[in-house]
């Protein structure tokens, strides 16, 4: 039965005042295509584009339509498998939200015209006429929030995006995107940010605090630790090594996944991921697990429908970690 005022696909949140909105959760597609940190068709060789079709039609049917991807990931691939799905249904195209992410490196100095250019490849990968959310990867450009939100704004008036976001962007560079976006009338919609029970400095350092106040939408990464928090790997058995984000020791991951299990029987028999999904869901994000296949789409949107007590998230604050600051924070997971 369903949790009447629990979250449920149908509630959708505007981005940005752009007409374009979001379920209350998505689907992260960073290892669609992707051979070397997830395996596919290597290492994995349960993981092919059939799997991946499977959990795209898996996905729409329960009502979660957000896939998000990059121009970077598997070098383009990604995009392109999407753009292959899409092609062979092209009735779901006015059903799904499709986001993807501009690579802001440094010796792209001239950012308006790589932006645009870059944005008409992922397009043209994707094989569609906008795209619904264009959001810089990251906190990286030399060049300032003027510059890349202008960058941003004239995507836009070349009818090229809808919504404009930021990734693994901090508060303070939050603000300042906001601010200049504002000036182009223009509103930042999200700031993609990992963030789970194994890093909860999204929250601790007042950045969700910060997005809400800006009507920008929290889109969480990594929401279950690159796998660490399924209940798949354990102490014994740790994920490979490849998997960097969300790396910390599995003794305290263990912790976790012990609390994740027991609120999780406690509450109709709800796996581990659904938990911490839903943890992060009651949080006000929105969280973009991957999908290699039906079984794991199906268990994603699982998360839905019902919802945490007060007494079970007090019970994963006590237990969750604030998250590692490392060299790759400082140079680019700011938020």
């Amino acid at each position: 039965m369903t949790d009447i005022g629990a979250p449920q696909a149908a509630d959708r949140v505007e981005l940005g005042g752009s007409g374009v909105s979001v379920p209350p959760l998505g689907v992260g597609t960073w290892a669609w295509g992707d051979k070397g940190t997830w395996g596919m068709g290597g290492y994995d060789p349960s993981f092919t584009e059939a799997t991946i079709a499977e959990a795209w039609q898996a996905s729409i049917a329960a009502g979660v339509v957000l896939f998000d991807t990059a121009e970077i990931y598997a070098k383009g691939e990604s995009e392109r498998i999407i753009g292959r799905l899409l092609a062979q249904d092209p009735s779901v195209r006015d059903k799904v939200v499709i986001a993807t992410k501009f690579m802001p490196t440094p010796w792209k100095v001239a950012v308006t015209a790589a932006l645009t250019s870059a944005a008409r490849a992922s397009r043209d990968r994707l094989g569609i006429d906008t795209i619904d959310l264009y959001q810089i990867h990251g906190p990286i450009s030399l060049r300032s929030h003027e510059a890349l939100a202008e960058a941003l704004a004239e995507a836009h008036r070349q009818g090229l995006v809808k919504a404009v976001g930021v990734s693994n962007y901090s508060m303070k560079e939050t603000r300042s995107i906001d601010a200049a976006l504002r000036k182009r009338d223009l509103r930042l919609a999200s700031n993609q940010i990992e963030f789970s029970l194994l890093r909860t400095m999204p929250e601790t350092s007042g950045l969700l605090a910060c997005c809400k106040e800006l009507g920008v939408v929290p889109l969480a990464y990594s929401p279950i630790g690159q796998g660490r928090l399924t209940g798949k790997y354990s102490a014994s058995n740790p994920p490979p090594k490849s998997r960097t984000f969300s790396n910390h020791p599995m003794t305290e991951v263990d912790k976790i996944v012990a609390e994740l299990r027991r609120i999780g029987t406690a509450n109709g028999d709800k796996t581990p991921s659904q938990v911490a999904l839903a943890y992060l869901i009651a949080k006000g994000a929105v969280p973009i697990p991957g999908a290699k296949n039906r079984a794991q789409a199906e268990e994603n949107a699982g998360a839905l429908n019902w919802r945490l007590s007060a007494e079970d998230l007090a019970a994963l604050d006590a237990v969750a970690l604030y998250g590692q600051r490392g060299i790759s924070e400082r140079f680019w997971q700011h938020g």
